[in-house]
């Protein structure tokens, strides 16, 4: 199985994103991690890294400002962010399970995802990243990047700069970390959706944009020939008509009636549209079923006794 983490796995809420908080918050997911391990199941890691990133690539920005230091690219600060936060993850799980006598090496593999340069989003960028900023602000940061596209959310009261998320295609090392799975590595990969990559002539070229990590996942998964795809979040299922007097928990679904609901537009584009999408996605290309669930209630989701069950 391929399981997604999202961002409760690594960092919660009022937390200041101290390593030692989130590698606090990873050593207590790699112990349900490890329960399934334990239970005989051969899995494959993927998460998010949407606060880290954002966190880097202000990093960067104050370096240059106060140091004269280059900033990085986009693409660049995804694969610093893939490179420490699966080495959080395999150092706490590698651990956990040498506690538990479980001979199993974790590795992690930086992993690119193709995108098509005619993707949409990159004439019509929408994925916010970073912090809120005022107008005057932005007009400075203009200054120094007149590259950079910036959106007004009037409901929160502050401008954000906006990337293209564009579409994920294939991931680029899916037959080496195939090959890792058939040897018997707990393999993590594909973090954050990916270093999103064009290809030109054969070529690979990295481009400023950042990847949904569920679709990326689904895309992984389905490569994998994985029976399984989990969605880990911070709610504990999906649902209908959400935040509504009429909400109703979808428990066990048929594809073709998540899809009917998906195309109805139940399920918002910044939060539950891609898991819904990505299980879409995964079933149709052959999966068995994909879950959508809370990390802490992972076991129990597995069993079938929490969380959303999309099947055939």
């Amino acid at each position: 199985m391929v399981i997604a983490l999202g961002g409760n796995a690594l960092l919660r809420r009022n937390q200041r994103g101290t390593i030692e908080e989130q590698y606090e918050n990873v050593k207590q997911t790699c112990r349900i991690l490890a329960d399934i391990v334990e239970t005989g199941y051969h899995i494959v890691i993927t998460h998010g890294n949407g606060p880290q990133v954002g966190a880097t690539i202000l990093r960067h920005d104050a370096g240059e400002k106060l140091y004269n230091i280059p900033a990085f690219p986009m693409d660049v600060c995804g694969a610093e962010t893939q490179g420490f936060i699966g080495y959080l993850i395999q150092q706490a799980l590698s651990n956990e399970l040498s506690t538990r006598g479980i001979e199993k090496q974790v590795v992690t593999i930086v992993t690119r995802v193709v995108v098509n340069k005619g993707d949409p989003e990159f004439s019509n960028p929408s994925k916010p990243v970073g912090p809120f900023y005022s107008f005057e602000e932005v007009e400075k940061i203009r200054k120094i990047h007149p590259e950079y596209v910036f959106k007004e959310d009037k409901a929160r009261g502050g401008w954000r700069r906006v990337v293209p998320s564009p579409d994920p295609k294939y991931v680029v090392e899916g037959p080496a970390i195939n090959s890792l799975v058939d040897a018997g590595y707990i393999v993590i990969a594909s973090g954050g959706g990916g270093i999103p990559v064009i290809e030109e002539d054969g070529k690979f070229k990295g481009v400023e944009a950042v990847i949904d990590k569920d679709l990326a996942g689904e895309r992984l998964a389905t490569f994998l020939g994985a029976e399984k795809f989990i969605i880990l979040t911070d709610v504990d299922a999906v649902y209908v008509d959400y935040g509504k007097q009429s909400q109703r928990k979808i428990s066990k679904i048929k594809v073709e009636e998540l899809k009917k609901l998906y195309n109805e537009g139940q399920f918002p584009p910044g939060s539950m549209g891609p898991k819904v999408k990505a299980s879409i996605r995964f079933i149709e290309a052959g999966g068995e079923e994909a879950m959508i669930g809370e990390l802490s209630q992972l076991m129990e989701v597995i069993a079938g006794r929490a969380g959303t069950h999309v099947i055939p």
